[in-house]
């Protein structure tokens, strides 16, 4: 029983360690080229947002209603935060 733990414990050291490593080279990355994962990410957010513009301008009831829209958005940001704040 002991051993088990024991061997358990050395293989969560092993994935905290491949897991900080990780990470570290993905920070390195980050500081070596800011800029060009600044706008990999602002472009990745901005063709979303633009594809969900043309999916909501496909839906007749969210193109012909704004004001709908705009209460659904709210309703669903009110909510998210709410479960947020549950979850702690």
């Amino acid at each position: 029983m002991a051993e088990q733990k024991h061997e358990s414990s050395r293989s969560e050291d092993k994935e905290l360690d491949a897991l900080d490593r990780l990470a570290l080279k993905r920070d390195s990355a980050f500081k070596r080229f800011p800029l060009v994962f600044t706008l990999l990410g602002t472009f990745g957010l901005v063709s979303t947002l633009y594809g969900v513009q043309h999916l909501f301008d496909k839906i007749p009831v969210l193109a012909n209603n704004p004001i709908l829209s705009i209460t659904v958005g709210l309703l669903i940001l009110l909510f998210t935060g709410t479960l947020y704040k549950k979850l702690g």
